[in-house]
């Protein structure tokens, strides 16, 4: 029979008698651990093995929990307390209202993220879009599923991250054309449109992020080289190359970019060096520079 930590030490705490119960010793064993959301977390884990809905949950909380249910929540809760994050444990992430399996092999979605993509949809009807770095294609496949555009290509150099991305399209009902390529070595069209969220925390920063970051999400989707900026550097050059140019008076391809909350200045200026004009800096929810967007 499964347990889990109880408040004291060397005390854990064997099957409660509903799932109010579990989810609350979950809860209570978050909360020491320094879990985020630590009662709301446990509520979600217990839904998730009980095949409840948050409506459901409310109605349900009181009922007893059988010793199969409750091994399966005690373990993944176990998988929760090491810091593993929640998402890769429920194997699921909601992202622009859309659902995304995630696993180990991709970034987890983000509403930073979000910002990006509502950007891009202002632009992308009747258009040809490439998503670079698309990990799970949460970019891609919300572009093809809430906007009109022409195509939608995304890479990856990750063979196991696209493979992820090709699913969440399937699953999502989109069709987006996934190509295995380090940045644009093997990238051979030119777009209207060209959207990144790339590597972009320098290692000093990498050092200080919540353990289910820096422990669990994977590196090549986070490090962005000694200042952070390899990538952007990569896609100001490589993509003035794969975007469409200025002719007849209008303004040529676009490019987004999702960046670092401390990226407001230095990207920017990249975009400059590199010829890009009307560039500008776009703030999230939360007012911190997040998206950096300029055409050629």
């Amino acid at each position: 029979m499964g347990t889990l930590p109880g408040k004291d030490p060397g005390m854990d705490i064997g099957k409660p008698e509903n799932y109010r119960a579990a989810a609350k010793a979950a809860g209570d064993a978050f909360l020491a651990a320094g879990v985020p959301e630590a009662s709301l977390q446990a509520v979600r884990l217990m839904c998730h093995v009980a095949g409840m809905t948050p409506a459901m949950w409310l109605v349900r909380r009181e009922e007893r929990i059988s010793d199969a249910e409750w091994d399966e929540f005690a373990a993944l809760a176990k998988r929760r307390l090491s810091r593993e994050p929640l998402q890769y444990i429920l194997g699921e992430q909601e992202f622009m209202g859309l659902p995304f399996t995630v696993t180990p092999d991709v970034l987890i979605p983000r509403q930073d993220t979000e910002h990006a993509v509502t950007e891009a949809l202002a632009w992308c009807d009747g258009k040809k879009v490439l998503d670079m770095c698309t990990g799970s294609g949460c970019i891609a496949v919300s572009i093809a599923k809430l906007g009109k555009p022409a195509s939608v290509d995304a890479a990856d150099i990750s063979r196991a991250a696209l493979s992820v991305a090709s699913a969440n399209a399937m699953r999502n009902g989109v069709n987006v054309r996934f190509l295995e390529s380090d940045m644009f070595e093997k990238i051979t069209d030119v777009y209207d449109v060209i959207i990144s969220n790339p590597p972009y925390i320098p290692p000093e920063q990498l050092r200080e992020l919540e353990p289910e970051v820096k422990d669990y999400e994977p590196r090549l989707a986070l490090y962005g080289g000694e200042d952070g900026l390899d990538y952007y550097r990569v896609l100001v050059a490589e993509g003035a190359k794969h975007l469409q140019s200025a002719r007849n008076g209008e303004t040529g391809g676009i490019l987004i970019v999702e960046i670092g909350y401390d990226q407001g200045i230095s990207v920017p200026a990249l975009f400059r060096e590199a010829g890009y004009a009307g560039v500008t800096v776009k703030k999230d929810y939360a007012g911190l520079d997040r998206v950096v967007i300029g055409h050629l």
